[in-house]
């Protein structure tokens, strides 16, 4: 490809490097300048124009943005048509954005031309909402460079897709003490509620039951024994700080197993996750910290939404969660996290 002025009379053919407004007239950058073009210039008195003219080891924009975009795109996403040297992809349902980072990288790094910008992995999208955005910089590409690219796009599954949410039947259990008001245990429902509408989640069932392991057990025998539901949460009106606490002790006592206690995230270090043996297999509880109560993204978000979406959490994917876990505060957090 090569870049620079070309007197009009041999424009013809090129590509119009920048937009020219003339009297009777637009021509607009990107355009493949033709004979009556010539004209038109040389009636404007235009001596000269930035052009770019393509070899034939080059790609024009739109068809390398186009390949690319079509060679990321996996399920539950869709190709923008390309134009300007760029390409979209869209979400065609609600979920989370999978993501294979490597890829992205690797692809960004092969030459200056080629560009993906993608949403953060596992960030919650709408449908038609953008997932990421193919731009080539220049005017075209060099073939070489595509050829790379498309061959590192390749794998097992699309490197950027969707994970769909699927309607989630939740169980909620709440507890609470002698002195426990009422609008503690309503500002929970509501908080949970509203988690719960965007994610295709309803909640099914929920109980109020004393703040008491044997109690908080027996609440969650009851409310998997049928079946009804797909996950239980437990808001426990004292925060869970430690295995042997009433949450995660109750879940034990219950025939369930403790996967991991606290998470890098905050607010939301205070969060259990479990699971327990149900009619139709495993059912995760989380034990929600105490910062649930807000509407306020939290570290009880980062797990919902990837319940929601039919992704498997494991200890392990919590723990990768530190990068990006330091949230806005809470103004009502009783203690907050800035000592100074």
């Amino acid at each position: 490809m090569k870049f620079g002025p070309v007197p009009v009379e041999r424009a013809a053919g090129c590509v119009l490097a920048h937009s020219l407004r003339l009297p009777e007239c637009v021509l607009k950058k990107g355009r493949v300048l033709s004979a009556d073009d010539v004209i038109v210039l040389h009636a404007a008195g235009v001596q000269q124009v930035v052009v770019v003219q393509l070899h034939t080891d080059d790609v024009p924009e739109d068809q390398a943005a186009a390949q690319l975009a079509e060679a990321l795109c996996g399920e539950q996403a869709r190709c923008t048509t390309a134009t300007t040297g760029r390409a979209n992809l869209l979400a065609t349902a609600p979920g989370l954005v999978l993501l294979d980072a490597a890829r992205i990288h690797a692809i960004n790094a092969v030459h200056e031309s080629l560009t993906v910008a993608t949403l953060p992995a596992f960030e919650p999208v709408v449908t038609g909402q953008m997932l990421a955005t193919i731009k080539v910089i220049p005017y075209a590409v060099p073939r070489l460079a595509l050829a790379q690219v498309l061959q590192l796009a390749q794998g097992d599954v699309p490197a950027v897709r969707i994970a769909a949410f699927v309607p989630l039947r939740v169980g909620l259990v709440l507890t609470r003490l002698a002195d426990t008001r009422e609008s503690v245990l309503d500002k929970m429902r509501t908080a949970v509620v509203q988690r719960l509408q965007p994610l295709q989640a309803q909640l099914q069932v929920e109980c109020t039951v004393d703040h008491d392991e044997q109690a908080v057990a027996a609440a969650l025998r009851q409310m998997t024994a049928a079946g009804d539901v797909d996950v239980v949460l437990v808001s426990g009106i004292a925060a869970t700080v430690d295995r042997a606490d009433v949450v995660p002790a109750g879940l034990v006592a219950a025939g369930g197993q403790v996967l991991h206690a606290g998470m890098p995230v905050d607010p939301g270090n205070l969060l259990v996750l479990g699971s327990l043996p149900a009619a139709g297999g495993l059912c995760p509880v989380v034990g929600l910290p105490t910062c649930a109560r807000s509407p306020k993204l939290n570290g009880f978000d980062f797990v919902l939404r990837r319940l929601a979406a039919r992704l498997p959490v494991t200890g392990r994917d919590i723990m990768q969660m530190g990068v990006g876990g330091l949230l806005t505060e809470i103004e009502t957090r009783p203690m907050p996290r800035n000592t100074q």
